[in-house]
C-alpha cells in the first residue's frame, strides 16, 4: 500500500509541476492588447478554466497522497541512532611512546 502511494504521489508531483509550467502568466494577456492574437484548441477565452481546475484537482490529490504518506510514517515504529546500543571497542592496553634507540 505504501508502495502504491508513493507511486501515485511522484507522479501527480510531475503532473503538478508540469501543468504549472504549462499556465499562462497573468500578465499574458497584455500581448493580446498591442495586437497579437491567441487561437487556442479551448476557445477564445483560452485554457484558463479548464488548467486552473485540472491544477486544483491534482494539488488536491497531492495534498491526499502526502496526509496519507505521514500517516504512514507515525504508524511505523522509528528507528533512531541516538536509540541504538554503542558498539563497544575492544580495550587494550596504553601506548606508550617507544625511547629512541641509542639512549
Amino acid at each position: 500500500m505504501i508502495a502504491l502511494t508513493i507511486t501515485i504521489h511522484v507522479f501527480v508531483c510531475l503532473a503538478l509541476i508540469v501543468i504549472v509550467l504549462l499556465q499562462a502568466g497573468k500578465g499574458a494577456d497584455m500581448g493580446a492588447a498591442f495586437g497579437g492574437s491567441s487561437q487556442t484548441i479551448f476557445g477564445s477565452s483560452g485554457a484558463g478554466g479548464f488548467m486552473e481546475k485540472l491544477t486544483a484537482a491534482i494539488a488536491v490529490i497531492f495534498m491526499l497522497t502526502s496526509l496519507t504518506l505521514s500517516f504512514f510514517s507515525a504508524q511505523r515504529p522509528s528507528s533512531s541512532v541516538m536509540e541504538e546500543t554503542p558498539i563497544r571497542m575492544e580495550e587494550r592496553a596504553p601506548v606508550t611512546p617507544s625511547s629512541p634507540e641509542g639512549e
